[in-house]
């Protein structure tokens, strides 16, 4: 069985010696990257070929795409094609921009999903050939024009992939008769390691090459997503967590302007990204964590790729905790500005957004016993490590204390930590696009309590089943029952509704105002969702009295 554009249907072209001129300049806009992404195979301009099969009526839809045709499977009357190829192998060209792959001849199946990038305790193949997405439609007719919504995955920008069962697209699609799209992009070191200093011009480009993957999947998207349905004038980039970073990121990037139109982040926030002078500091620790030093950048890329993956747990040399951070880097080619400083990026202004996050973020990832159980004397300095901001913990305990008297050590713990950490950055997104005119943004809080887990409440990745349907897939602690079932259709129609028309407004939900200053007006979602202003806006204040840095930046 041949994936969707493998090596065993593709032209020669991914080999090392295979590079068309590819040299990205400064101030890259979109039309230059992809210019010189293609070379002198301008893909753009092939026709497409005509297909009978193209219909999803038939047991194997087969669909043409500019690369060559593809081969799917019928799903619960779902049209689904799993690892359909959108670059070439990026292994001949480690830590440089991706390239748009050769056509291949026959018709390749795409009943599999495609093997993520290279990272530790995956559970799922893994290579650097790995620039692969998947496409849910309820019917592959190309003058459907139906919706688009391209899902980016989280993990930070270290893991992950999106094979995973709560990203299946099939319950959007019957839903919204929408077209549902997911990605695999190159992550950890093999996307984000900045060796400019190091490698020179060729390598000028290696600090954001995970968000170049993802600019010419979308790219891929507005040249093919109509022979499968999807309308590529409404695409709807998502994601949760890092995905939602990676959203915020491409924000800022002129390569990605214009290819997608609307955007909504889940817990995923990037105000400011990393600095040159940090992410070199982190290249010469992996590099040392390899045996290697800055002059040896030729035997890193000749490195296998397990042993790249060895060097991932070298500790950072930034952070006072945690291995070694790789994100997208101001290299002043293609990021040369903060996605949300000293404002939003005003490239972007006119994508509507919604920006979300959940009552109970750091639950999710502070798991131990041990942060439940905890005493007044303890919280103190647990909150220095957790909050990720500098300000005097005592005066954080003694001002929860007196919001919330009936709290908890644990509970001001986990409050504190959300509201600085993590709940922090999407408050500061939320203000800049405010500030911005003409852009229109959507603030939602979700206080829906796992019935799963109660003690987590509302937990960091939560809203993903919520979102997707997804809420009996591996990994969901939603529930099933008719609150979570109507929680979902809250979410759901409000993400379909924003990819259908710009706005998320639909008759399952109160009318949710755009987020504006003063008021901070907010949706906040539960079993009685309704709109608040400035929901906890107590506890705002207690850390706006404070600069926020962004983790890894």
């Amino acid at each position: 069985m041949r994936r969707a554009g493998s090596s065993a249907d593709a032209r020669p072209g991914c080999e090392p010696g295979h590079d068309p001129g590819y040299d990205l300049a400064p101030g890259l806009s979109r039309r230059a990257f992809l210019t010189q992404a293609t070379g002198a195979f301008a893909f753009t301009s092939l026709p497409l070929p005509l297909c009978a099969a193209a219909a999803s009526g038939t047991g194997h839809p087969v669909v043409p795409t500019r690369h060559g045709l593809v081969r799917g499977r019928i799903d619960r009357d779902i049209a689904v094609f799993k690892g359909i190829r959108y670059g070439a192998d990026t292994a001949p060209r480690r830590f440089m921009p991706p390239l748009p792959p050769d056509r291949w001849e026959a018709v390749a199946d795409a009943f599999e999903f495609g093997p993520a990038s290279p990272q530790g305790g995956a559970g799922e193949p893994v290579s650097e050939d790995c620039l692969f997405l998947n496409v849910w439609t309820p019917a592959a007719e190309p003058r459907a024009r139906r919706p688009v919504l391209v899902y980016i995955h989280g993990g930070a920008y270290a893991h992950g992939s999106g094979a995973h069962p709560l990203y299946d697209g099939i319950e959007l699609c019957r839903r919204g008769d929408v077209v549902v799209v997911t990605v695999n992009h190159r992550l950890n070191a093999f996307g984000y390691l900045y060796l400019q200093r190091f490698g020179g011009d060729a390598l000028a480009d290696s600090g954001n090459v995970g968000q170049l993957d993802l600019v010419l999947a979308l790219r891929w998207v507005q040249d093919n997503i109509a022979a499968f349905g999807g309308d590529p004038q409404r695409v709807l980039t998502f994601g949760q967590s890092g995905g939602g970073a990676k959203i915020a990121t491409m924000m800022a990037m002129p390569a990605a302007d214009g290819l997608f139109h609307r955007a909504a982040t889940m817990s995923g926030q990037q105000v400011t990204v990393s600095g040159p002078a940090n992410a070199s500091a982190r290249a010469r620790a992996y590099l040392d964590a390899l045996g290697l030093g800055p002059d040896d950048v030729d035997a890193l890329r000749a490195l296998p790729a397990e042993r790249l993956v060895e060097g991932l747990s070298a500790p950072d040399p930034v952070l006072p905790y945690g291995s070694v951070y790789f994100g997208p880097v101001l290299d002043m080619r293609s990021l040369q500005r903060h996605p949300f400083y000293p404002d939003a990026a005003p490239q972007s202004a006119h994508v509507p957004m919604i920006i979300g996050n959940t009552h109970d973020e750091t639950r999710a990832f502070l798991r131990d016993a041990k942060y439940y159980e905890l005493t007044w004397d303890e919280v103190p300095e647990l909150l220095v490590s957790n909050m990720r901001v500098d300000i005097r913990p005592e005066y954080v305990v003694d001002r929860y204390r007196e919001l919330y008297p009936d709290y908890s050590p644990s509970q001001v713990f986990f409050a504190a930590t959300t509201a600085a950490r993590s709940w922090r950055g999407a408050i500061i997104e939320a203000e800049e696009r405010a500030r911005q005119a003409g852009a229109r943004t959507w603030a939602y809080q979700l206080d829906y309590a796992s019935p799963i887990e109660p003690h987590m409440g509302a937990p960091h990745t939560l809203d993903i089943p919520l979102v997707f349907g997804n809420l009996a897939a591996e990994g969901s602690i939603s529930g099933t029952g008719p609150e979570a079932r109507a929680v979902s259709a809250r979410m759901g129609d409000a993400f379909i509704a924003l990819a259908r028309s710009g706005d998320p407004n639909h008759a399952g939900i109160p009318v949710w105002e755009p987020f504006a200053l003063p008021r901070r007006p907010t949706l906040v979602v539960d079993i009685d969702t309704r709109m608040v202003d400035d929901p906890r806006g107590a506890e705002r204040q207690i850390f706006a009295r404070v600069p926020y840095v962004q983790p890894g930046t």
